[in-house]
């Protein structure tokens, strides 16, 4: 069954041959109104309409496809596939023209003008199923809700890690603390001891301290006992106290607190954290370097939060390196924001592990939590910042933390 024809142009067509010049001029004045209305319509609406003819080249397109496509008014009679490569055209045209389905849905993801997912729904031009004169194409910003869902299941995983995390805080965090106390009190004693033993004897000449053949070798003193059992405790305060930091992360991942936001330096906050870390880096043998811009001006955020976020970006960086690596921390400034960079000099970060590393629980460490990375994305999210990251393996890996200078002012609607 053919689809309708506009009642205004079937009359037209019927009285086409009995118009003089004057009825000929009013129709077509008529039918530059209505091209002029229809093109405002279609220029006002946010979605992408694309008309392409059955060899796949386009007809026309209105301005939300050159918003989410870039094309320019040169792009009419191109190929669309030029500029949509993603989808399979050649197949799209073909399935038209053999009677397939009234109106099909594709998913693509464009690089161009800028990232963004689109719903693309296909129809036949003339409205048929089959020999139609092309294709009319809508397409759809579904970015926002493709971000939105992220959102929603990253909640629900914050959600999930709330209840893990309070069982483990609650079943470890009781025991782990009375470790630390009867350690403290066992190496309390084994200080005691070492004062209470009698001083070691006096040093034999040197002739006569080779002990003669089958001679019994005298036991270890009291003291050198102490010695030992205070330094075995210092690795076992030490394991207690690793564990402790990791019950804190997982806490910190899951109860996050809003930032209270002040001007702040930036650099004093990078300054901070490498004087926090320098026994550390001193004693991996790793080098630091500054590169700070020295006319940063203040900025608001919660120096405390961006302080935790650096020093979990330079673990990391530590830990990948090896002695003699180079630490390097940089920051500076755009006309909206500053930044701040963690790069090191390790192995860098495999192409297939990028895509993973934000993630809770995903390490690639053997004694890592996994909770670092996502720590520190909360930490510049909640600041309206964001996080840029490049790799390349052999070579080294950059954090780059972007911070907003202004806070965003909300805009009220004019009365």
């Amino acid at each position: 069954m053919a689809a309708p024809n506009s009642g205004f142009l079937d009359k037209v067509l019927d009285r086409l041959g009995r118009l003089d010049k004057e009825g000929l001029q009013t129709v077509v004045e008529r039918l530059v109104r209505e091209r002029s209305f229809l093109e405002t319509l279609f220029n006002t609406i946010e979605d992408g309409v694309l008309v392409v003819d059955e060899a796949g080249r386009i007809l026309y397109f209105n301005r939300a496809v050159t918003r989410l496509l870039g094309l320019q008014p040169s792009a009419e009679g191109q190929p669309v596939s030029r500029f949509v490569p993603e989808l399979d055209w050649e197949k799209l045209i073909a399935a038209d023209h053999a009677g397939g389905p009234r109106v099909t849905r594709h998913e693509l993801e464009v690089n161009y003008p800028r990232p963004r997912y689109l719903s693309l729904y296909a129809a036949p031009l003339d409205g048929t199923r089959a020999g139609s004169a092309g294709l009319a194409l809508i397409l759809h910003d579904a970015t926002q809700a493709r971000q939105n869902t992220h959102a929603a299941i990253e909640s629900e995983r914050a959600q999930a890690l709330t209840l893990l995390a309070a069982s483990v805080a609650h079943e470890i965090g009781n025991p782990l603390n009375a470790l630390h106390i009867h350690l403290q009190l066992m190496e309390r004693e084994a200080r005691k001891l070492r004062t209470l033993a009698p001083p070691p004897p006096a040093p034999v000449p040197s002739k006569a301290r080779r002990p003669k053949a089958g001679a019994a070798v005298p036991e270890p003193g009291t003291r050198e006992i102490a010695a030992k059992l205070q330094k075995y405790l210092a690795v076992a305060k030490g394991e207690v106290s690793r564990l402790d930091y990791t019950i804190t992360q997982f806490l910190q991942a899951i109860r996050p607190a809003a930032p209270q936001l002040r001007l702040a330096s930036l650099n004093a906050v990078v300054r901070e954290t490498v004087d926090l870390l320098k026994p550390e880096l001193e004693n991996r043998g790793l080098l630091v370097v500054e590169r700070l811009t020295p006319k940063l001006p203040q900025t608001p955020i919660d120096p405390s939060q961006i302080k935790q976020a650096l020093v979990n970006l330079c673990k990391n960086a530590m830990q990948a390196m090896t002695r003699g690596g180079v630490l390097t921390l940089q920051t500076d400034i755009t006309p909206d924001a500053v930044w701040v960079s963690v790069t090191d000099t390790g192995a860098g970060i495999p192409p297939e592990v990028l895509t993973r590393i934000f993630e809770p629980f995903y390490t690639t460490k053997k004694k890592g939590s996994g909770l670092g990375l996502m720590i520190v994305q909360r930490i510049v999210r909640e600041h309206g910042g964001r996080i840029e990251l490049e790799s390349h393996v052999g070579k080294g890996t950059v954090f780059r933390l972007w911070l907003p200078l202004h806070e965003k002012q909300t805009r009220l609607l004019e009365a």
